[in-house]
């Protein structure tokens, strides 16, 4: 039988691993002296198949690859939660002035991040084109934001499978999916939720470009940066994570921080890790078998199978070391294995070298792009920040449950992710680092400008979530039947493992000899996720009712919309105060009345004209208001009595010309008709 290729000398090596296991159960001999490697007996009661190696094979590319369900279900129910209810909220602050610069002409666009708002100018950009082709109701506006934390899900699910397992991975994805800060942002037309999506991505990139490191991974990641950092800048916080983990790559070896669980250098295709090359065995890719060409020549990822024969000590049958550098290759094994040693002491530093280049070369474009926005949204801070107080202790006690929307799921997530990083260890490090460093300093630059603001920091949740999964992958329902080690199940044969082969299957072993079933796992890991899902329903449920944080102080724009579009007449006029706040009465009467907004009798230039989010009135308000007989008077906060409310010119103005014929308080905002 000849089969050429990968796939054939897999299919031939899981043949001859077949009959190997049929001889050891009496079913016939296969082999012969000195042609496939035999194993030790272990009191004739079965062969050491597992431990010496002997098992069906795959190539590790394919055996490190997470299955689509680890990371299909998770985006799919994060879609369909994040769906439901998306139009229900009415548009708050923030989303009206995404609207507001949205529906602007690109010159206009270009010109308003001169002045405000640079840092999320390409975000709005991004709203622009899709506003033109899907409009701008608040589903539309939304959108977009649902689809970016469905991927994120999925995203946080792959993520999770490559550094902990596919069942952490599974369970990190489906708890992000039922935590409402994931409804939260995913249904509010901000861009938040893409830089969630461009965190995990450039994280996973990371994690793929420093394993395999080749130019098109570290483009890629080039890329993901750059997008985060066009999308929040605030989120590139996140690569002093990224720092930390490249530095430690490039001094220890990925086997440090990003190697999957449970397996060794040895069962993975890198790039990064330099080819062992014996002096007794040609180089040419002519001489080479072809079994050696899914990896390096003389790699230990070598099928133990095809390396030379030898005679054990023990006994007259062939026998093979896993080891291609052992002494048991024969009488120049001494003289390899110096030679190895030597070799990869010289090379071991090159890979970390390459690591560290590539990771700085990724990030040439970031500054590249980034800087000139980066200085623009410097000087706009004290503008666009005013609002915001200085950062203190107590803000960060209330951190988890200010960021996961809810009080009691963020300390429950919080307390999972803290086992999640004891249960990981060196493992941990990636997600622990990029769940703390980016709050660390924004905390710490908070108590120096105008900087600290939770939403900021929503691009952290996938990583503590990724911790939460591998705290769930452990949670155990029903033990499995115990087994004594000198017992086998009929179907399984006993398998005796040498101290070095043990220490290559201990981590898998773990996973599947565990006291519990891996169903029971899943099963376990879901019920805890339902629990996180029912105790953070209430508030699922109240921002489906509004977006205003704190929810008790809602501002209901629509129904003052509602009120002045029954009532008004021909001639009608409107007037807002205040003009110059971040509660924007203007633009949520502009959005929800559209053009049947009275006439805005006090501007002399719409906020597109002022290249701003805020309209510029006149002078002589007394002068502009004459000839009106009725003026709509919108003033935020509930007011008994609206025209006292508003200061200057524009309350003598209101006051000394016009009497007031009706109130109609909304929650956040109140409505008065006036008349002469």
């Amino acid at each position: 039988m000849k089969l050429a290729g990968t796939k054939g000398t897999v299919r031939a090596v899981n043949f001859m691993i077949d009959r190997v296991r049929a001889w050891g159960r009496g079913e016939g001999r296969v082999g012969g002296p000195g042609g496939w490697e035999s194993v030790e007996r272990t009191g004739g009661k079965g062969w050491a198949c597992e431990a010496a190696g002997v098992r069906r094979f795959a190539p590790a590319s394919v055996r490190s690859r997470p299955g689509p369900v680890v990371w299909v279900i998770p985006g799919l129910l994060t879609l369909a939660v994040t769906l439901t209810g998306i139009g229900h909220a009415q548009p708050w602050r923030d989303e009206l002035a995404t609207w507001s610069a949205a529906i602007r002409p690109v010159p206009d666009l270009v010109r308003m991040t001169r002045t405000i708002d640079a840092a999320t100018g390409p975000y709005y950009l991004l709203m622009h084109g899709w506003t033109a082709l899907a409009g701008a109701s608040p589903t539309a506006l939304r959108l977009p934001s649902a689809l970016a934390m469905a991927v994120a899900a999925a995203l946080t699910a792959r993520l999770g499978a490559m550094l902990v397992g596919s069942r952490a991975g599974l369970l990190a994805g489906l708890l992000f999916a039922v935590l409402p800060v994931t409804s939260r942002y995913g249904q509010e037309a901000r861009p938040y939720a893409l830089a969630t999506l461009f965190a995990v991505l450039a994280t996973l990139l990371l994690v793929e470009a420093l394993r395999r490191p080749t130019w098109r991974r570290w483009a890629g990641y080039a890329l993901a940066v750059a997008a985060l950092a066009l999308l929040h800048l605030i989120a590139l916080t996140l690569l002093a994570a990224h720092a930390v983990v490249v530095l430690l790559t490039a001094a220890r070896g990925p086997a440090a921080v990003v190697d999957p669980p449970g397996r060794s250098r040895a069962e993975m295709p890198d790039a990064s890790r330099p080819c062992r090359r014996h002096p007794w065995r040609s180089t040419q890719p002519r001489d080479r078998a072809p079994v050696e060409r899914h990896g390096c020549h003389g790699a230990p990822q070598t099928p133990a199978a095809f390396h030379p024969a030898t005679r054990s000590s023990a006994g007259g049958t062939p026998r093979v070391s896993p080891h291609p550098g052992s002494r048991e290759h024969g009488t120049d094994a001494p003289e390899a294995e110096r030679q190895d040693v030597t070799g990869e002491a010289r090379e071991g530093s090159a890979p970390g070298r390459r690591v560290l280049a590539g990771w700085l070369l990724a990030l040439v474009p970031v500054v590249v792009f980034v800087t000139p926005l980066a200085l623009v949204a410097r000087g706009q801070r004290g503008r666009q920040l005013d609002w915001v107080d200085p950062a203190r202790l107590p803000d960060l006690a209330a951190l988890p449950g200010a960021l996961a929307q809810s009080g009691v799921v963020g300390g429950f997530v919080l307390a999972l992710a803290a086992l999640g990083a004891a249960r990981l260890g060196r493992r941990a490090l990636l997600p622990v680092a990029a769940v703390l460093l980016p709050v660390v300093l924004v905390f710490a630059a908070g108590t120096i400008v105008p900087l600290w603001v939770t939403r900021y920091l929503v691009f952290t949740v996938p990583f503590a979530c990724v911790l939460a999964g591998a705290a769930l992958a452990a949670a155990r329902v029903t033990p499995a039947p115990a087994r004594t080690p000198g017992t086998a199940t009929p179907a399984e044969p006993e398998c005796t493992a040498t101290p070095a082969a043990a220490g290559r299957t201990a981590a898998p072993a773990e996973a599947e000899q565990g006291p519990t079933s891996p169903r029971g796992r899943i099963a376990a890991g879901i019920a805890v996720v339902v629990l996180a899902g029912l105790l953070g329903l209430p508030d699922q449920v109240a921002l489906r009712r509004t977006h205003e944080w704190p929810r008790s102080a809602p501002v209901d724009y629509a129904g003052a919309a509602g009120i002045i579009r029954a009532e008004q007449r021909p001639g009608d006029a409107i007037v807002y105060s205040p003009r110059d706040g971040w509660l924007f009465p203007d633009l949520g009467m502009a959005y929800h009345m559209g053009p049947r907004l009275p006439r805005d009798v006090l501007v002399v230039r719409d906020q597109r004209q002022d290249a701003s989010l805020w309209a510029v009135e006149c002078d002589d308000p007394a002068r502009c208001l004459a000839g009106v007989d009725r003026v709509w008077l919108v003033v935020t906060g509930r007011r008994a009595d609206p025209p006292a409310a508003v200061p200057g010119a524009k309350g003598d103005a209101l006051r000394a010309g016009y009497t007031v014929r009706q109130v109609w308080p909304r929650p956040g905002i109140t409505v008065a008709l006036l008349v002469r």
